[in-house]
């Protein structure tokens, strides 16, 4: 007998018996997986999380894991990550999962809902209340799993070229919003569009659309969308705790040892804070940057938020109605909604009111 033979085979009363390969060889196979983003390499907020993602699973595997890491269009169309993903194109792909709400609207409950949870709690109905285990139930009938990849904290309600002073501004207005959003401001008047990341500035230079929003001062700073559309509205009801996500293909998420998926979930959360917490360090800057640019912050009128949040608890009530796995995703989320909210009123809000009020009176 070989010696390779013999140290994969044993001998019972002289009989060769096969033993189980070590455990530690088959939790660390050599694996190389692509992730495309749908954002552009300029968005180091965004794209740079899926980079900072592939690092970590890289050395927590000890380089038997790697993940190689695409922009925005280099092997499928920016926001075409669910069919790249199911078609096995790619294994993994970062995007908003609000892009796919023509296959399903349940899809934005990746993302965010209009009026639903802020940051903080987002994460909380994510990662302790159940909220990704049940999303992942939905995903799987796309074959896809679903990891958070952090957030962008509570977004500006974006550039518009002219001022919105009254809700009949909204009437014919050419916007790119993305998610549920565009279809709830729809029933205001407002006119969608979906626009991938790259092609906001020239459509908003092409007139193509009248206003885009996108994320906030740091990144829209880089997309320099206040060159064209002066007005810089807030708050961006429609994504008070947007997400990001990982898709990645459910087989291949299935066939990888515990060890690797805990690596995916970890490098996910640690990449994910990091994104938050860089947003949350330049957004002032950047804010302050646009401001003495020319930028001119402005509040939505009150009546455009009251009737933006009239519109969609009708269209939730409507979709409720049609989509089960919407249903049982909105529920589900709104009742955490609902009963967290008190314990934010008297602590995040509390203080934060607190510190506002006494800075300012200090000055």
């Amino acid at each position: 007998m070989k010696r390779r033979d013999f140290l994969t085979t044993g001998a019972v009363g002289g009989v060769a018996t096969t033993l189980a390969s070590p455990a530690i060889a088959q939790s660390n196979p050599v694996l190389q997986w692509r992730l495309q983003s749908s954002y552009p390499k300029s968005l180091d907020t965004i794209y740079g999380a899926a980079e900072v993602f592939a690092r970590a699973v890289n050395e927590a595997s000890d380089g038997n894991f790697r993940i190689q890491v695409f922009a925005a269009g280099e092997i499928v169309p920016p926001l075409a990550i669910v069919e790249g993903v199911q078609s096995g194109t790619v294994e993994m792909g970062q995007t908003g999962s609000y892009f796919y709400i023509g296959l399903d609207p349940a899809f934005a409950f990746g993302t965010s809902l209009p009026f639903g949870p802020n940051t903080r709690f987002q994460q909380a109905w994510f990662n302790e209340a159940g909220g990704n285990a049940l999303f992942n139930e939905f995903l799987a009938g796309y074959n896809i799993h679903h990891l958070p990849l952090g957030g962008t904290g509570a977004q500006m309600g974006g550039w518009f070229r002219k001022e919105i002073n009254t809700l009949t501004d909204l009437k014919g207005l050419k916007m790119r919003i993305g998610g549920l959003s565009g279809m709830i401001l729809q029933r205001l008047g407002l006119v969608p569009s979906q626009i991938a990341a790259g092609d906001v500035y020239p459509s908003l230079e092409r007139g193509t659309i009248d206003a885009a929003e996108f994320v906030g001062p740091y990144d829209d700073e880089k997309l320099g969308l206040s060159k064209i559309a002066p007005y810089y509205y807030y708050p961006g009801f429609w994504e008070g705790a947007a997400t990001l996500s990982l898709f990645i293909g459910l087989e291949k998420w299935t066939e990888l040892p515990e060890r690797y998926r805990s690596i995916l979930t970890m490098a996910a959360g640690y990449a994910g804070a990091l994104q938050l917490a860089k947003y949350d360090a330049q957004n002032a800057e950047a804010l302050r940057r646009l401001v003495a640019g020319g930028a001119q912050l402005r509040v939505f009128p009150g009546d455009v938020l009251q009737a933006s949040y009239d519109a969609a608890n009708e269209f939730y009530a409507e979709t409720s109605a049609k989509s089960p796995s919407f249903k049982t995703l909105y529920d589900h989320q709104m009742k955490f909604r609902d009963d967290t909210l008190p314990w934010l009123q008297i602590s995040e809000y509390a203080y934060d009111t607190l510190l506002l009020q006494a800075s300012q009176g200090a000055k």
